[in-house]
Order: structure tokens, then sequence, then C-alpha cells
């Protein structure tokens, strides 16, 4: 266990950084599953509006430091051009 005052600091610190982390984590998690769901139930109306909240809490995730700029770039990515594949189809 920690003996000096700064690591028990630092273990306090990394414990409330990793809860909110998480959920941020799960946040990001259930509006893609939310867009996905929509993208499955073929609601291209709805679909489009979840997508647009799903990306802000990416774009979020990735300004807060839980994923990569370039990560969440390709996620959004991926996940517009499902919701215009299901506007042509």
């Amino acid at each position: 266990m920690a003996d000096h005052t700064s690591s028990k600091k630092a273990i306090r610190q990394i414990k409330t950084r990793t809860a909110r982390n998480q959920i941020r984590i799960s946040r990001i998690r259930t509006f893609v599953k939310k867009v996905e769901s929509l993208l499955a139930a073929g609601n291209k109306s709805e679909a489009v509006v979840a997508l647009r909240e799903a990306e802000a809490e990416i774009m979020r995730g990735a300004n807060k430091g839980i994923m990569h700029k370039n990560t969440a770039s390709r996620k959004v990515s991926r996940l517009t051009k499902r919701v215009k594949a299901l506007a042509t189809a």
C-alpha cells in the first residue's frame, strides 16, 4: 500500500478520474447503440437525430482524452456512412 502522502493523493485522484472516464465511455456506448438500433429498425429520420447526438458525445470524449481524435473521427465517419446508406436503400 502507498506510504507517502503524495502517492495516497495520487491513488485518490486516479480513482476519481477512472470513475469519471467510465461514465463518459458508457455514455458514448449508449449513444452509439441507440443509432445502431435505429439503423437496424430502418428508421432514417430518428437515426439522423441520434447520429447528431452520438457524434457530439463521441467528439466530447475525444476532447476529454477518453479516446484518440482519429478513433473518434473514424467511428463518426462509419456511423455517418451507415446512416447515409440507409437513406439510399
